[in-house]
């Protein structure tokens, strides 16, 4: 009887739950939306029990829409927001706090005393991070100081952190598994990549008790199994990785050079750099892309904050769309922004900015600009962003992008597409399977468990479904990334 890949790709607005089948397809997805806490101006939260809820419905609902059960998956591959922290009691398995998001800036200020105090450069050797609010260590440094016996239940060994694989494998097995995998490991802004250990410096600066961190393991590999009642039957647990690296795999980048982009939420472009992190110059992020065996994988990253999400802002802040597939048609209504510009700093600018205290801008107005122009230059501020970082890239790893590979919700907009292809100059490749971050957590956990062989085998799937190709005039283009770049500099807050 044939056996199916249960993928869990638990994201920043939804949670999801995929069947994949041998040859790489979708056999069925289940998808529910869970709320966003703004509890202040730059704080965002979410409720850890509706993360675990939503996802478990999902993974109930994916496998009965194809009338299989336990017996017929060969393994779990679960992908994830990477930075998000939740930290929770030993004892009672019960979040301590709500969880605060990667793209909360609460510990903004904390990071700019650091910084002031000498600590970037520590921190970017160990961890090849950009010291920011971003990652996990001062959020979890955060919880321990604002709520009420925190600091003292975790210097008493009684509480847990977790990025959200951490927190999914916790309620998978009844809190009886406590682990991460590298790539999550990384963004945390307590690992060593040079060492592959959690960093005792860094846990002493940040004042964070070695016992509340997880075990660190492989991203293929089996990490437990699962006693929950959703499954009647233990399943393997043997593949996981933040949802980036996992879309790195999935797209198969698995040469040193290759480069995609995710476009979700945030934006999110990955370098394979091979079995070396290359310290950047041009302020992007060294990361662990996977550790399959023995074998560490590293990559370049540069992270974009507002990706897809603004089109939510477009459809609830602005409510001049009904709903997000509506953006493309709407911009198409106009052949150009005539001259607006689209910062979408809306949480900050990430690479190679940097700058947390940036905020959203939208510039050359006129009494002629109507909601088509501000739609259309929207999804030009994602494609610009993205510009900004490949040209980073290049620079940092001496090597020319002849294709950028593309996938995440955002992918399917051929618009924004054409124009990323025309402004980077460079062919824009979207794969069959768009979904390529739960195919890649389906693929690190096959490969654990023998559903599939090897690299190649799985390299084998990977399918073009369409190619975009740079159409666009070289003066228009140049003159519109004048523009982009005059925009950015106004936005900027220093």
């Amino acid at each position: 009887m044939e056996k199916y890949i249960l993928s869990l790709d638990q994201g920043t607005t939804s949670s999801r739950a995929i069947v994949f089948d041998h040859e790489g397809n979708i056999c069925s997805m289940a998808q529910h939306e869970f709320p966003q806490i703004f509890p202040q101006p730059g704080w965002v939260e979410h409720d850890p029990h509706q993360i675990w809820g939503s996802q478990a419905s999902v993974i109930a609902e994916a496998i009965s829409q194809i009338g299989i059960n336990g017996h017929d998956i060969a393994a779990i591959g679960i992908t994830n927001q990477r930075e998000t922290t939740i930290v929770w009691d030993a004892d009672t398995c019960e979040p301590i706090y709500n969880a605060i998001v990667w793209q909360d800036r609460r510990t903004s200020e904390y990071c700019d005393s650091l910084r002031e105090a000498g600590y970037a450069d520590m921190i970017r050797e160990k961890t090849g991070l950009i010291l920011d609010a971003y990652f996990s260590a001062t959020k979890v440094k955060w919880i321990l100081d604002h709520v009420a016996g925190a600091r003292e239940r975790a210097n008493a060994g009684k509480l847990r952190f977790g990025t959200v694989d951490t927190w999914l494998i916790a309620c998978l097995t009844r809190f009886k598994v406590h682990v991460t995998d590298v790539t999550n490991a990384a963004r945390t802004m307590l690992f060593n990549i040079n060492t592959l250990e959690w960093d005792k410096d860094l846990l002493r600066l940040f004042d964070i008790p070695e016992s509340m961190l997880p075990e660190v393991k492989p991203s293929s590999g089996v990490m437990g199994y699962t006693t929950t009642t959703i499954f009647a039957h233990e399943l393997p647990i043997a593949g996981v990785a933040g949802d980036q690296q996992a879309a790195l795999f999935g797209q198969m980048c698995v040469k040193p050079g290759s480069v995609k982009n995710t476009y979700g939420t945030g934006c999110f472009l990955l370098m394979n750099s091979g079995n070396r992190p290359i310290v950047s110059k041009n302020r992007l992020l060294s990361t662990i892309a996977w550790k399959i065996g023995d074998e560490v994988t590293y990559a370049l990253e540069g992270s974009i904050f507002v990706g897809g999400s603004v089109v939510q802002w477009l459809r609830d802040g602005l409510k001049c769309i009904q709903s997000s597939s509506e953006v493309e048609e709407l911009a198409e209504s106009v052949p150009g922004t005539d001259g607006v510009y689209f910062v979408p700093a809306l949480t900050g600018l990430g690479a190679p900015y940097w700058d947390q205290y940036a905020r959203g801008l939208i510039c050359g107005i006129s009494r002629g600009t109507t909601s088509a122009h501000i739609a259309r230059a929207a999804l030009e501020g994602i494609a610009f962003q993205v510009y900004d970082i490949v040209k980073a890239m290049e620079l940092d790893s001496e090597l020319g992008i002849s294709e950028l590979k593309v996938d995440g919700g955002a992918s399917r907009n051929n618009l924004l597409m054409q124009f990323q292809s025309d402004i980077l100059s460079t062919e824009v490749l979207r794969p069959r399977v768009t979904e390529t971050t739960a195919l890649g957590a389906a693929y690190l956990a096959g490969l654990a468990v023998g559903y599939w062989k090897d690299i190649d085998e799985i390299n084998a799937q990977w399918q073009i479904e369409d190619k975009f190709t740079p159409k666009a005039n070289p003066q228009a283009v140049a003159s519109k990334l004048a523009g982009w770049k005059d925009a950015v500099e106004r936005c900027l807050s220093r």
